[in-house]
């Protein structure tokens, strides 16, 4: 689909991490609680938002990118929390970028991902560094969208039928003009999503904390 690969540092500061992404001084996402600060004016990278940021200015506009990488978050560990996860993230600037060009670009991949007819559903959401925004949620890849497996309550999806996945929306124009990009002239989409859960809900994992102890007696069942 035209996406690159980039890739940038854990340690960010300020500027990469909060204000260049629309989140000013006092925003609750700024609060030590969720992030892990170094010395003044450095944090490790919350989101990998931040490689956006720095692909943008380097690269200029148009720009099609997926920036995988591990965040860092003061999340209490627990079976669907870590403090430390690894996240996926894509960016396409170009002009005439629309919200139906987000919509078609998450559907045909998780369709790739999951079969063609997976169905895909838009919830409004909030974001800082995206307006509109929405959370993304796909038809559950176990029962098919039916909420059940053999009469029984799917565990995936917790009967719903729906798996949410992770966030997405329309770049902010505020991050543009971060980047010296005209939001007149251009326009683009965001989304991102987690591989810990993602890869839980695939392979039936209770807890993801599995996934970061290194526990032989697990890793032997993915030989």
């Amino acid at each position: 689909m035209g996406y690159s690969i980039e890739d940038d540092r854990e340690i960010e500061t300020d500027y990469y991490n909060f204000d260049a992404l629309n989140i000013p001084e006092g925003h609750p996402a700024r609060e030590s609680q969720d992030t892990f600060y170094t010395t003044d004016g450095f944090a490790l990278r919350s989101q990998t938002s931040t490689v956006q940021i720095r692909a943008m200015e380097r690269r200029g506009v148009p720009i099609r990118i997926i920036a995988p990488g591990k965040v860092f978050r003061r999340d209490t560990p627990d079976m669907t929390h870590v403090p430390m996860f690894h996240q996926i993230e894509g960016l396409c600037v170009d002009k005439g970028i629309t919200m139906a060009h987000l919509k078609g670009t998450v559907t045909e991949w998780l369709r790739r991902l999951f079969g063609e007819d997976t169905i895909t559903r838009f919830r409004p959401s909030y974001f800082p560094f995206t307006e509109p925004s929405a959370e993304f949620d796909f038809s559950c890849f176990k029962c098919r969208g039916t909420g059940q497996i053999d009469g029984e309550r799917c565990r995936p999806c917790k009967g719903s039928g729906w798996i949410e996945l992770g966030g997405s929306g329309m770049v902010h124009p505020n991050v543009l003009r971060a980047c010296n990009v005209d939001p007149a002239v251009y326009s683009g989409f965001a989304f991102g999503f987690g591989l810990e859960r993602m890869a839980a809900l695939m392979y039936s994992i209770d807890d993801i904390r599995h996934l970061l102890e290194n526990d032989v007696r697990f890793l032997e069942q993915f030989r």
